[in-house]
């Protein structure tokens, strides 16, 4: 059964829960696709499910890498792609859920991604140009160089943004030759949950005030005490970045808690950026309607039909 679900969209749509009632009903098992969820040890801000909310559905690709590791873009794709044999191997559905568009398209669209080393003098230099005047300044070079990798990066993004320039410098990338594809021999059902947008913020406003309660303050302190540096990877992202500077007394947590919540609508609206709403390939359904049963039909007809031909459902 060489059949994968992936299940898109933005942060704060209910992939995680809705990917665990389709591996329930279908004998699946879930592969994340979040950035974060790799990440051991950050588990409230990235809305980790506990092994409560899996309810004994296999799952891969959680807590795989440390708060201070870089983690390669072709390594996820290796790591995927195995994950997704070995379930199959057991006559079990493959679910890919997450809303890192990079690492979705990356599986599902089989990017042939050049194996570039890092530069450390250039990566030096560049980091040392963001610190003094700004991601700006990078954004802009970038833009300049390849504006169509510019695009699908996040402004604020300075890791990739400086790893494009790294690439796009070493003359491999441009906007003319980006990754190749290789199709992946699959047969592919790609379902989107989406929302009104205000719903969407009034729901991530909701979750940002739980995590909270939950403890992601002492959650960042706990990791920093054990001696994970303030600029670790694992702390550059939305949620983590904003509670180390509360710690670090660079704002009150009134302050923390509204920054979290701005950043996290603006990453909403770079999501839509991978998971356009007019892509013919992705099953859009509204999470403001009765959509389960919907999908569980869908997903029925998916899994029934003949293994004809590899490519989108």
């Amino acid at each position: 059964m060489n059949k994968l679900i992936a299940i898109v969209g933005p942060t704060g749509s209910g992939k995680s829960d809705l990917a665990v009632k389709l591996a329930k009903t279908f004998c699946g098992e879930i592969v994340n696709a979040d950035s974060r969820q790799l990440l051991r040890y950050l588990d409230i801000g990235t809305a980790k499910q506990t092994p409560e909310d899996l309810a004994g559905v296999p799952s891969h690709l959680f807590d795989i890498i440390t708060p201070e590791t870089d983690f390669n873009l072709a390594d996820f794709q290796r790591l995927a792609y195995s994950a997704f044999d070995e379930i199959q191997s057991r006559k079990r559905l493959p679910i890919l859920v997450g809303g890192s568009g990079l690492y979705v398209w990356t599986v599902l669209e089989g990017w042939q991604i050049p194996k570039i080393a890092p530069d450390m003098n250039l990566r030096k230099e560049l980091e040392g140009r963001a610190k003094a005047a700004g991601n700006e300044v990078l954004y802009k070079r970038l833009k300049l160089m390849d504006p169509e990798a510019a695009s699908r990066i996040d402004p604020k993004n300075t890791r990739r943004i400086i790893r494009a320039l790294e690439t796009r410098i070493a003359g491999t990338s441009s906007s003319g030759d980006r990754p190749t594809k290789q199709e992946p021999a699959y047969r592919i059902l790609v379902i989107g949950l989406t929302a009104d947008r205000e719903e969407l913020y009034r729901r991530i406003d909701a979750r940002v005030d739980k995590m909270i309660e939950m403890g992601l303050v002492e959650e960042v302190r706990a990791l920093l005490d054990r001696g994970y540096a303030p600029d670790a990877a694992g702390f550059r992202s939305v949620g983590y970045k904003e509670v180390v500077s509360y710690l670090k007394g660079e704002l009150n947590l009134r302050e923390t808690v509204e920054r979290i919540k701005v950043e996290t609508h603006r990453l909403v609206r770079h999501q839509y950026n991978w998971f356009h709403l007019n892509d013919e390939r992705i099953h859009w359904f509204d999470i403001g309607t009765e959509y389960l049963e919907k999908v569980k039909r869908l997903v029925c007809e998916f899994v029934k039909e003949a293994d004809s031909n590899y490519g989108f459902y």
